[in-house]
């Protein structure tokens, strides 16, 4: 009865087959795929560890330049700083350059005015010299006159620019006895000084008028000997 039983193929060695071979595809494709992740993750990493390194470079890189921009920051503050200081010293030394120009013009304008006056003062000193060189030619004979004729002499103080006129024969009493009067002939109008004895200084004054208006000399040696004479009496 069995040997009457139709034979049954369920191709089980044929399905085998076919899952040995999909199973050996499934396990290479794993394994690829297995591979493939490894390379990528590695490739990852590493990618991973070059964008690192270049950030710290890149980090690294930045700091120096903030370092050398904050550097160069301090370098301009600094050369602004001694401008400035350059520029003040500058225009400090150009407001005592300008303060010593005006000075100096201002001292060779004075220079100029006193050598101007000196050769003023210097010509009429001249002129004076020269008119009181004339006066003492005209005056010499008649101061030869007067100093035999009024019992009088004429002497130097040791003053510059001043005699001393000397008179005796004026005391009945004592023909010796001395009297004098110092004439300063340093100014154009004439003074009398240190007069012995003393004598009213209204009279003086008005014999010195005389004087210096006339330049009569012999005229005011007369009247000072009549002054003195009478201060004797």
């Amino acid at each position: 009865m069995a040997d009457s039983l139709p034979s049954i193929n369920f191709g089980f060695d044929d399905l085998r087959d076919r899952m040995a071979r999909f199973t050996e595809r499934f396990d290479t494709f794993i394994a690829k795929g297995r591979k493939q992740v490894l390379e990528d993750r590695n490739r990852f990493r590493i990618n991973v560890a070059e964008l690192q390194e270049d950030q710290r470079l890149k980090t690294k890189e930045i700091e120096n330049l903030v370092h050398k921009s904050s550097s160069h920051a301090q370098t301009v503050d600094k050369e602004a700083a001694e401008t400035a200081e350059m520029h003040a010293a500058i225009a400090s030394i150009t407001q005592q350059r300008d303060a010593r120009a005006q000075h100096r013009d201002r001292i060779r304008s004075e220079i100029a005015a006193t050598r101007k006056q000196v050769a003023q003062r210097l010509s009429a000193q001249q002129q004076y010299a020269k008119a009181l060189d004339e006066q003492a030619q005209l005056n010499v004979p008649e101061l030869d006159f007067w100093q035999t004729y009024l019992c009088m002499r004429i002497e130097g103080t040791g003053m510059v620019d001043r005699l001393r006129f000397t008179f005796t024969h004026v005391d009945e009493k004592d023909w010796e006895r001395e009297v004098c009067f110092d004439l300063n002939t340093e100014t154009r109008d004439y003074q009398v000084a240190n007069v012995k004895p003393r004598v009213d200084a209204d009279q003086i004054e008005r014999c010195m008028e005389k004087l210096n208006d006339t330049r009569d000399l012999g005229k005011f040696l007369k009247g000072m000997r009549d002054l003195l004479t009478t201060a004797v009496k």
